[in-house]
């Protein structure tokens, strides 16, 4: 009986040190999402609407009636909102309501950054800003002639507002938003 309770102790600490002599378990370490965007490719946008613009080749346009424009980029889940709307004796209105529209999101942004925008050879005039934080636009502009066209433009995001999360599609856009703008031009 004692050869069968030494054996039966001496398998059981035989098994319980193969068993329990492995590595130790470490942790992986937090990956990050890599996100790759194509290199930009515009090309000029052209309709009977009394502008025209370069555009990424990755925007799909779609027409929502009196030359109002929306540009999808799909991959990205983000919308460019275009509001045209000709001077009528109202550019005053048409400034004041850029801009509150702007400094709306001023409750969630960290910081708003205006940059003007002067082609006075095109007679293109304007205001860009950059909204950081999670505000619901990351950017928006408006550009107008001051005497007979204006146009509002922003960026929205189909994702809840995480400015960290959604930073390299913000730049993305916010470079073809850039880039719309400078290159616009009034028929």
């Amino acid at each position: 009986m004692l050869k069968k309770s030494i054996s039966a102790v001496l398998f059981s600490v035989i098994f319980i040190c193969s068993v329990s002599c492995k590595e130790d378990v470490m942790p992986k370490p937090t990956g990050q999402l890599r996100l790759d965007y194509p290199v930009a490719e515009y090309v000029r946008y052209e309709t009977d609407c009394p502008f025209t613009f370069d555009l990424n080749a990755e925007g799909i346009v779609k027409q929502n009636g009196n030359c109002n424009l929306s540009i999808d980029y799909p991959k990205m889940k983000a919308t460019i909102y275009l509001t045209y709307k000709p001077i009528q004796n109202n550019i005053n209105k048409l400034l004041t309501d850029a801009q509150k529209l702007t400094y709306e999101h001023v409750v969630k942004a960290d910081d708003i950054i205006e940059q003007p925008f002067m082609n006075r050879e095109d007679k293109v005039y304007g205001m860009f800003y950059q909204v950081n934080g999670n505000a619901a636009t990351n950017t928006q502009f408006y550009a107008t002639d001051s005497t007979r066209h204006f146009i509002n433009c922003s960026v929205y995001f189909y994702a809840k507002p995480n400015f960290d999360s959604i930073m390299p599609a913000t730049s993305y856009v916010r470079n073809d938003l850039q880039n719309l703008m400078e290159s616009l031009r009034w028929k």
